[in-house]
């Protein structure tokens, strides 16, 4: 099944009851008219893609390390994605998609990295519950998010669901600014160069991990595009 068909399945059950938290139509008006006004915004338009220079960063791991884009580059072509949080099902999904595909991705000499504004303790949650064996390192603030053009302010009708499904971000994350980033997913070369780039103001929609092994070729074969 792909990737989109599952998370397909999971928004059907959410809006239709079949979650254990059961939402009521406001709450599900007020994040459906959230996404909308970050679709009209055409943020994601502007976010960098393909052909720009990728924005250099240095993040921790969820053991402290320091972890730099220069160094994962040094290694070969660099997966890249960008997750909400372990509070959001669809992101969770994203990540159990890509673990599937991660030998994949490392047989082709490239290395897969998420990068994520919730603290240590729930990236390594997030790395436990999906049984991941790739790193997510802290993004606090979305600070990278922002360089790449992904970060976002939730409005304050969101923030107030938000809350009442018990997802405060303030705490889930240690900081008290409601950003997030829109997810998105990019292929940096070695050279630095953004090779692939996806972005979506809807965070139900996400391309499959499938979409990514073409570029990696291409990448292996030194060929530009």
């Amino acid at each position: 099944m792909k990737l989109q068909d599952k998370l397909d399945a999971v928004r059907e059950d959410f809006e239709n009851g079949r979650f254990p938290l059961v939402p009521t139509q406001a709450q599900l008006d007020t994040m459906q008219r959230a996404t909308q006004s970050l679709i009209d915004s055409r943020q994601a338009d502007k976010a960098l893609q393909a052909g720009d220079a990728a924005p250099e960063f240095t993040l921790q791991d969820t053991d402290g390390n320091t972890v730099s884009s220069r160094s994962l580059l040094s290694h070969g072509p660099l997966v890249l994605t960008f997750y909400r949080g372990v509070w959001c099902p669809y992101c969770n999904f994203e990540l159990q998609a890509l673990e599937e595909v991660r030998r994949v991705i490392e047989a082709r000499g490239a290395r897969l990295v998420a990068i994520s504004p919730q603290t240590a303790t729930n990236s390594r949650k997030s790395q436990r519950d999906n049984k991941l064996s790739f790193p997510i390192l802290s993004d606090t603030g979305a600070e990278v998010a922002e360089k790449f053009g992904l970060r976002f302010s939730l409005p304050n009708d969101l923030i107030e669901v938000y809350k009442q499904f018990g997802n405060d971000l303030a705490k889930i994350n240690n900081d008290p600014s409601w950003v997030l980033p829109m997810p998105a997913r990019y292929v940096i070369g070695t050279d630095g160069v953004i090779a692939y780039a996806e972005v979506n103001p809807d965070y139900t929609r996400r391309p499959d991990p499938s979409d990514l092994l073409p570029v990696l070729d291409r990448l292996r074969a030194g060929v530009s595009a």
